[in-house]
């Protein structure tokens, strides 16, 4: 597993630049920027923990997703200054929004059966 970790790395560096050029199109709807930052998580998470499971690095990703949405409901002055920074936005977000709960959930389960799907696939082709 930890000779995947270079593997996981370019495709998270892939996941922000798709992240980012998602928020500059106006075409591509609000949702899948939520979806990849969900994805993004996901995959720095099997970055630092590459030998923990899957479904742990899922419930993991969906603890923080969901932790950093609903801290938006936080609204004390310093933490609305930090989200007008650029880190602030991309990371803390602007407001609660039920939708981006669905985004996150849709997309941790897309890379966990991603996931699931691609190491058995090249299991297979390694044993055989």
């Amino acid at each position: 597993m930890k000779k995947y970790r270079f593997q996981y790395f370019i495709i998270f560096l892939g996941i922000i630049f798709l992240g980012i050029l998602s928020r500059k199109i106006s075409f591509i709807p609000l949702c899948i920027g939520d979806l990849l930052y969900a994805v993004m998580i996901y995959t720095l998470l099997r970055i630092i923990l590459i030998e923990k499971k899957a479904i742990e690095i899922m419930i993991l990703s969906l603890l923080i997703c969901y932790g950093i949405e609903f801290l938006q409901l936080y609204q004390e002055e310093w933490m609305i200054e930090l989200r007008k920074t650029l880190f602030g936005r991309y990371v803390l977000g602007q407001g609660f929004l039920w939708t981006d709960i669905i985004a996150y959930t849709f997309g941790i389960a897309i890379a966990f059966v991603i996931e699931k799907f691609t190491l058995k696939h090249f299991s297979n082709q390694v044993s055989a």
